[in-house]
């Protein structure tokens, strides 16, 4: 066998081992994803409060504390956070999805005329292992409330999309 022809079949193999390896790498990727719902407290009274959500529907990968509100990453990668928010007539709330004290994405919502309004905001943002994200009230005064009934449910989420 020539020497180009075995170095061609060397550099193949090497190409295909690693194919292979990242393939195998994404199958053993955990599962990273949480849902939350029923904020802790509607008054948004406090400066930067952050936001808790109580109640736990899924929590893959234990990386969300209900106690505290905020999400730590348990494996790095890029992640997906959404935020369903809805205030009562009369009121506001002005939050914010902070990804280690940066603000990634932002959300006004006023509750007008007859209606209390909801609103989403969502963003993609790369998260490093040990690093938190969270929802955050980015100002505060007597008319900043959500509203949490029967009808109406604040949530957020997040999803580990790719490693």
């Amino acid at each position: 066998m020539s020497e180009s022809l075995k170095n061609n079949i060397t550099a193949q193999m090497s190409e295909n081992t690693q194919i292979i390896e990242k393939k195998i790498r994404k199958y053993e990727r955990p599962t990273v994803a949480f849902c939350v719902h029923g904020v802790t407290d509607v008054l948004l009274d406090e400066s930067n409060e952050v936001i808790v959500f109580k109640s736990i529907i899924t929590n893959e990968g234990a990386g969300y504390d209900s106690s505290t509100g905020i999400f730590t990453a348990p494996v790095g990668g890029l992640y997906q956070f959404a935020v369903h928010l809805c205030t009562p007539i009369s009121y506001y709330t002005y939050v914010g999805i902070v990804h280690t004290g940066n603000v990634i994405v932002k959300d006004y919502i006023h509750g007008v005329g007859n209606n209390a309004l909801c609103s989403s905001v969502g963003g993609v943002v790369r998260v490093e292992s040990g690093e938190q994200v969270w929802v955050q009230s980015l100002s505060t005064s007597s008319n900043r409330k959500l509203m949490d009934d029967g009808n109406r449910m604040n949530t957020f989420l997040g999803i580990l999309t790719d490693s």
